[in-house]
């Protein structure tokens, strides 16, 4: 990763951008294309995946590749991170962008909640498994997409186990908002986490006192009713999405989450920050539990439970 002002050139950069086939992430990943990175998609729908990239390398001036991986399975992830580091021998920003919101409670093959599995264990999984590719390539950053309505939700624990309490819920008692408010709070709870820890183990400023070797921040890409989101949400969200999607004035548009995301990625006042939620008024302050270092340890704790990785890491 070059330092200084990033806008102009990204030839020599890698990204690799989970949730690239659609929506902000399919609008980031041309954009930073268009900068001359290379620039890895990851999707489930193979033929489509492939098509995009396609696309968008015959439109711009660098290189963009598919990865096909279900990222709600741990092996999937696993696979998908020996992937990468077999195809690129750098990686210079890993960004976070796949996401769900299921419309009834459904376990993964793992035995996990499928919007937490998704839209946080895949994060935490796949950051832990390429973390020393980035560090090789440092100056290097860690993206995520995270959501406004994650001020909304809480994580509560088992006293006695660690677990989460939403493990033990049934199918009656699950709330679709609410189970994607929790995994976007876990977003942030990671991001801070993660941040705190590679600044602790030394990842921080290097010799020049003003690049971070490692950042990690999140983001909020605005209300974007039109983006594919809410496709396994029940029927009257996605209805309500598409009413809300005609309404001129009202949510944003995957153009602007995109920018947002892009300046995550490359601007250069997040190459000296970390662990910073942006929204729309720029950086600002995330909900109370997102901050919490107990609620954070115990996130990162059980999340390694989950995904079988030792929770002393980085």
């Amino acid at each position: 990763m070059t330092s200084g002002d990033r806008g102009h050139d990204l030839e020599n950069e890698t990204v690799l951008l989970t949730g690239g086939t659609s929506g902000i992430g399919r609008i980031a990943a041309g954009r930073l294309a268009e900068r001359g990175a290379t620039v890895a998609i990851v999707g489930r729908n193979g033929d489509r995946g492939v098509r995009i990239a396609d696309e968008l390398t015959a439109e711009t001036t660098g290189t963009v590749g598919f990865h096909r991986a279900d990222l709600a399975e741990r092996s999937a992830v696993r696979a998908l991170a020996d992937d990468v580091l077999e195809t690129y021998d750098r990686l210079d920003v890993l960004v976070h962008n796949a996401g769900l919101s299921s419309r009834t409670r459904t376990e993964t093959a793992d035995g996990v909640e499928l919007t937490f599995a998704v839209n946080h264990l895949a994060p935490y999984l796949l950051t832990h498994d390429l973390l020393d590719r980035l560090r090789e390539s440092a100056p290097s950053r860690i993206v995520v997409t995270a959501s406004g309505i994650h001020g909304r939700a809480g994580l509560e624990f088992e006293v006695e186990d660690g677990r989460f309490a939403f493990e033990s819920e049934t199918a009656a008692e699950y709330d679709a908002l609410e189970a994607y408010a929790r995994s976007k709070l876990a977003n942030v709870a990671f991001t801070v986490e993660l941040a705190d820890r590679l600044e602790r183990e030394g990842e921080g400023e290097d010799e020049s006192g003003s690049e971070k070797e490692l950042t990690a921040n999140c983001f909020h890409p605005g209300f974007v009713p039109s983006t594919g989101l809410f496709r396994d949400a029940p029927l009257w969200t996605r209805a309500a999405m598409r009413v809300v999607s005609a309404v001129p004035g009202v949510g944003s548009t995957p153009a602007a989450g995109a920018d947002r995301l892009v300046r995550l990625a490359t601007a250069p006042e997040f190459g000296d920050r970390t662990g910073v939620y942006v929204g729309s008024g720029g950086v600002e302050a995330p909900a109370p539990q997102a901050t919490d270092p107990t609620v954070r340890t115990r996130l990162w704790t059980r999340s390694a439970d989950l995904v079988g990785v030792d929770p002393q890491w980085p």
